[in-house]
């Protein structure tokens, strides 16, 4: 009988040791949704301004009411904005690079890095930069372009959510090819 009593004891306290849970429930982490990207097709835009570029056929153009070649290259799916802002040079071209270079360099304080790439196509007398933005910033793409003498196009890419550069890298690297097939395909008029 004594060793029935203890067997049943060890057999016991072996229940209520195993049953119990040192790690209680452990929420699953925060997902993001699958993004369907489209295909990469480009159309011809024309604007009644003095430049001519090709842009992404699921883009939509939103001309500015107070601005005559501000343009926004609207992205509804991908939820992305590229303001586009044209001024006329009148020997002001240092002035519109500093101001430029200030906008996209005002994200330092967020930004984990900040690259810039040139870019020059002498046939076609199309010059600019490139900054690629690393990290949680508002902007994560910014662009210039000139001809140096009368054209000065500048461009950024926002975004209409909450800046997350883990969630956004693979949509910001998608809207960054059609950025440089923009620059790629941009003519002076």
């Amino acid at each position: 009988m004594r060793a029935f009593v203890l067997i049943w004891i060890i057999t016991i306290i072996i229940t209520i040791i195993s049953c119990r849970s040192d790690k209680g429930y452990t929420p699953k982490p925060t997902g993001y949704f699958r993004l369907e990207l489209p295909d990469k097709q480009y159309k011809k835009y024309e604007p009644e301004c003095p430049f001519v570029f090709e842009i992404p056929e699921y883009s939509v153009i939103i001309k500015n009411e107070n601005e005559e070649c501000w343009l926004d290259l609207y992205m509804p799916t991908l939820k992305a904005i590229i303001y586009l802002t044209y001024k006329p040079l009148n020997n002001n071209l240092n002035k519109h690079l500093e101001d430029s270079r200030e906008f996209v360099y005002k994200h330092t304080v967020i930004a984990d890095a900040i690259q810039e790439i040139r870019f020059e196509n002498d046939s076609l007398n199309v010059y600019g930069i490139l900054y690629d933005l690393k990290g949680n910033t508002a902007s994560s793409v910014q662009f210039l372009l000139t001809d140096s003498i009368n054209h000065f196009l500048r461009g950024s890419l926002y975004f209409n959510v909450r800046p997350n550069k883990d969630s956004l890298a693979p949509v910001i690297g998608f809207i960054r090819e059609d950025i440089v097939h923009l620059i790629e395909s941009l003519e002076w008029k």
